[in-house]
């Protein structure tokens, strides 16, 4: 876990995965804290970079410093981080209050997302008065006393009959939060609305819901479907408020599915320059890319055009092999031919995480296969680049 100031204040996050990879941004329910992605991460990290964080007052990050937070303020909190990752854009993920975050994002953001995903959440959640009640109890109870009233609303009862420590353990979790930091979001809750603010943006937009979940039914996702042009909804059977902790390995792969660049019809209509060109930035660098994009004049456009489309969007935009594994197949492919690239290749693999014992393997694979002398080139020239001790 590490640690950033934003706006004055501490905030936790965690940023795992290698650069290459596209970043995907996760926002936490409320009386929770970023451990609720902990099932799910490990099946992204092979295809993403995750970032997660803990809201004001929540797990690890400072309470509120100011009397009034808004989802503005959540957002930005957000976007300041996948500024420090160093992605200009991102997909983003939240469920209950971190889908109030992603309506945020969406209605002021939507450059800055390749993709939302939101889950048990809505444009409206509950009411005012609920909400300011609450807030009032919790400044007057504290969480630790009404977390053994809560956190029975977060999942289904099946999960709690399979797993009977699931309620003490996040009666404690909830318990150490601070209780003005939550009464504070409680009460943005009841006041905020994004109703006839969702409508006509750019934005690629999944939702998910629980058949069990009792603070965000069923309803209220249908009509935040409507306000979001319609947009895609998926209810899981037996589920309750927190699909990441109630069924992970089924959520993971709904969000891989959800986060895959759209490749259209390949076959008949090629891969859009657009999609190409975001993972060629995300594997190479954008420096690179500049570089490559600057350089280029009347003769040699249409070519960069056409391996931005083909070898970024079509190759490297595919899900079905990781670029983890597209960069040891071209490194040693590369290698082999004695090609130029080879070292700008060397240089993404380091980018995007390969160690010295897979380059290692895969130059050793060349000699076997490609020759000695090819191996005994590339050896060296990594070497010259950094690699080895």
């Amino acid at each position: 876990m590490a640690f950033h100031t934003i706006n004055g204040r501490s905030v936790a996050y965690r940023l795992l995965g290698t650069q290459g990879n596209p970043l995907v941004v996760l926002a936490h329910p409320l009386g929770m804290s970023q451990a609720v992605w902990d099932d799910v991460i490990p099946a992204l990290l092979p295809r993403y970079r995750v970032l997660t964080w803990d809201l004001p007052g929540h797990g690890a990050s400072q309470a509120v410093s100011s009397s009034q937070v808004t989802p503005a303020d959540l957002a930005g909190e957000a976007l300041a981080l996948a500024e420090l990752a160093g992605d200009e854009r991102f997909h983003f993920v939240g469920t209950s209050i971190g889908g109030v975050i992603g309506q945020q994002l969406i209605a002021e953001h939507s450059d800055r997302l390749l993709s939302a995903t939101l889950t048990n959440t809505g444009a409206i959640i509950g009411t005012p008065d609920l909400w300011n009640t609450r807030a009032g109890r919790v400044r007057q109870e504290g969480l630790a006393a009404m977390a053994q009233e809560i956190v029975p609303r977060w999942f289904a009862q099946a999960t709690f009959e399979a797993n009977p420590a699931l309620k003490a353990g996040w009666c404690t979790q909830m318990g150490r939060g601070d209780d003005e930091s939550y009464a504070q979001l409680c009460e943005m809750l009841g006041r905020e609305t994004f109703t006839g603010q969702l409508s006509g943006k750019p934005v690629k937009v999944q939702l998910f819901g629980g058949s069990e979940d009792l603070a965000t039914p069923t309803a209220t996702l249908e009509a935040l479907a409507e306000e979001l042009d319609g947009a895609p909804l998926e209810i899981f059977d037996g589920v309750g408020h927190v699909p990441s902790v109630e069924a992970p390995a089924r959520f993971a792969q709904k969000l891989l599915s959800v986060m895959a660049a759209d490749l259209g019809d390949v076959a008949n209509q090629g891969v859009a320059y657009a999609t190409g060109l975001q993972t060629r930035k995300q594997v190479l660098g954008e420096e690179h890319v500049a570089r490559s994009t600057a350089n280029a004049n009347s003769l040699d456009t249409p070519f960069q055009q056409m391996i931005t489309r083909l070898a970024w969007g079509e190759l490297w935009s595919n899900d079905d092999l990781t670029r983890r594994e597209r960069s040891m197949i071209t490194t040693g492919i590369l290698a082999a031919l004695g090609r130029e690239e080879l070292t700008l290749h060397l240089k993404t693999a380091k980018r995007i995480g390969l160690t010295e014992a897979e380059l290692r393997q895969v130059l050793m694979h060349v000699a076997i296969y490609g020759g000695v002398p090819a191996a005994n080139h590339a050896f060296a020239l990594a070497k010259e680049l950094g690699w080895g001790e």
